[in-house]
């Protein structure tokens, strides 16, 4: 009996990891597996380098005076971990840095002070570097909340050691993740647009803002985390998201649910492994959302290839639209505008936002989970052509770069760093994925949002 009961065990280990050893990864060239090893290394740095040790806070951008990124901070935590899986940190620097992040969360300020970390257990979007306190009067933000709390859960699987740091992490995630008041967030029922929908943010003066989360875009893991912590009227805002979905076929054989930029593609997916699992539209349209990201993916890289704007450099070997960094309004000429930041995106030409001929490397890195056939040739071609002239530094990629007007970045953005490094991992081994698909909280969530396998 005990031996059947090992036998067990191992089969249902090994017939997890096999699930996640077939990427093709272990097919690529020593060259290809060089070029992946080295970008997501150097983009790892940033989240050593730009991160306040004493509370795990990291910049929303690589820029002395920037404030943390919520969201960014969401990343790190995994990142943090991947460093520690390659030996580049070892596992107690992983959970120092993660174990003052839990601290700072769990004790900063909850109120409706103007100057407080967040309120109803949420976090405002920027935080001070220094004091975690609200920066710029930006919003308390239901979406960064979200992906913080996804990374929290990552680290709730991935921290299981008995050792007083890891049983700690564990105990102020669990704590961090339930405090968060989901209810609050709701849209009220008296509503007439999206009622029931979570909110995207509220404002001590403003109040609850009347713009809600509905689909398609990166929020759908903000809905599996409030779902699986608690959040009654989870049920009534996911069929608010779920109306809204467009689903349009641009080119043939690629018909999918509109996001035109693709970190709306991606973000989910860092920490939910979507293949062959199904809500209610999925089950209707035939896919599942793995799939609608390839489709989408796919997308781009045709539209790259019509190039319809005539922009300098589009073509099958450097493409990606997401948002991102530009050049701004002082380089307009020629009756063509070229915008600052911007969600610069396509879904096809008639799907087209803010395209103004600027190339963003994490819209084509983060997707290697699902096209690693276009997005590798992609990236070590804008590698090879811009990288020399700018594009590439100390963190790999900079954001983002322009050929037609030969402008390239000076910064790097941390929410577009962070699916570089992760997505590459979850290609290679399916890392992040194992440790947030055992999660209870992500698990009742997929359960309560209707998700089942087919």
């Amino acid at each position: 009996m005990r031996n059947r009961i090992l036998y067990l065990v191992l089969f249902s280990f090994l017939s997890s990891a096999i699930c996640y050893c077939q990427s093709g990864y272990e097919k690529l060239s020593d060259n290809d597996k060089t070029f992946l090893d080295t970008l997501q290394y150097k983009t790892f740095l940033y989240f050593i380098n730009e991160v306040n040790p004493e509370n795990g806070l990291v910049k929303d951008r690589s820029t002395k005076t920037s404030p943390a990124s919520t969201a960014a901070v969401g990343f790190a935590i995994p990142i943090w971990a991947i460093g520690a899986e390659h030996k580049w940190i070892s596992k107690e620097k992983a959970a120092e840095l993660t174990i003052a992040l839990l601290r700072f969360l769990n004790n900063s300020k909850q109120s409706a002070d103007a100057l407080a970390t967040g309120y109803k257990g949420l976090y405002y979007h920027f935080l001070d570097m220094k004091t975690g306190e609200r920066y710029w009067n930006c919003e308390l933000s239901t979406i960064d909340t979200g992906l913080l709390i996804a990374g929290i859960r990552f680290a709730a699987q991935y921290y299981d050691g008995k050792n007083s740091t890891e049983t700690e992490i564990r105990k102020l995630a669990d704590e961090i993740s339930y405090r968060v008041n989901w209810g609050f967030t709701k849209i009220p029922d008296t509503t007439k647009t999206n009622p029931g929908a979570i909110s995207m943010s509220w404002d001590p003066k403003e109040g609850l803002g009347e713009s809600g989360w509905v689909g398609y875009n990166e929020a759908l893991i903000m809905y599996i985390v409030a779902a699986g912590s608690g959040f009654s009227g989870a049920e009534k805002g996911y069929s608010q998201w779920l109306k809204t979905y467009e689903l349009d076929e641009p080119y043939k054989n690629l018909k999918h649910i509109i996001f035109p930029p693709l970190f709306g593609h991606q973000y989910s997916h860092m920490f939910v492994d979507f293949k062959g699992i199904y809500d209610g539209y999925n089950k209707k349209a035939g896919f599942d959302y793995f799939e609608n990201s390839r489709r989408a993916t796919y997308t781009q890289y045709e539209y790259f290839k019509k190039n319809p704007n005539k922009w300098e450099g589009y073509d099958s070997l450097c493409w990606g639209l997401t948002a991102c960094d530009g050049p701004g309004y002082k380089y307009n000429s020629d009756g063509r505008v070229f915008y600052d930041y911007a969600a610069r995106g396509t879904s096809g030409e008639k799907h087209t936002d803010f395209d103004d001929g600027t190339i963003a490397p994490t819209a084509a890195a983060g997707s290697i989970v699902f096209t690693p056939e276009i997005v590798i040739p992609a990236l070590k071609n804008i590698y090879e052509k811009y990288g020399k002239n700018g594009l590439w530094g100390e963190y790999g990629f900079r954001d983002a770069f322009n050929p037609t007007i030969k402008w390239y970045d000076s910064d790097y953005l941390a929410i577009d760093e962070g699916p570089i490094a992760i997505m590459i991992e979850n290609y290679k081994n399916g890392f992040v994925w194992q440790y947030c698909m055992k999660d209870k909280i992500i698990k009742k969530g997929l359960k309560e949002l209707g998700f089942i396998k087919r």
